[in-house]
């Protein structure tokens, strides 16, 4: 892999982050957190560790709304604790 297509597919999964966070409302929060940009961070470096990109970018595609990420998704748990904080559960 070259550094180019290094760089693309981290910005592809940045922005597949990006996505989940908005289509499960928790983007604000994730702003909002102490210590935000390690928090952001962390959540960057899983989705970049994580095997389900064609998986995810499907199931970002076909959920208009959503509840809950896919079980696969490695922020789940970050995920749950944002929508806590908003009264989202």
């Amino acid at each position: 892999m070259s550094f180019l297509d290094y760089l693309i597919s981290v910005d592809a999964r940045t922005a597949l982050m990006g996505r989940m966070m908005q289509k499960l409302g928790v983007d604000r929060q994730l702003k909002s957190v102490a210590g935000h940009a390690a928090v952001t961070n962390r959540a960057v470096d899983r989705c970049r560790s994580c095997g389900h990109q064609d998986e995810c970018s499907t199931w970002l595609d076909e959920h208009q709304q959503a509840d809950d990420p896919p079980d696969y998704c490695r922020n789940r748990d970050l995920i749950a604790r944002l929508q806590r904080v908003d009264g989202h559960r």
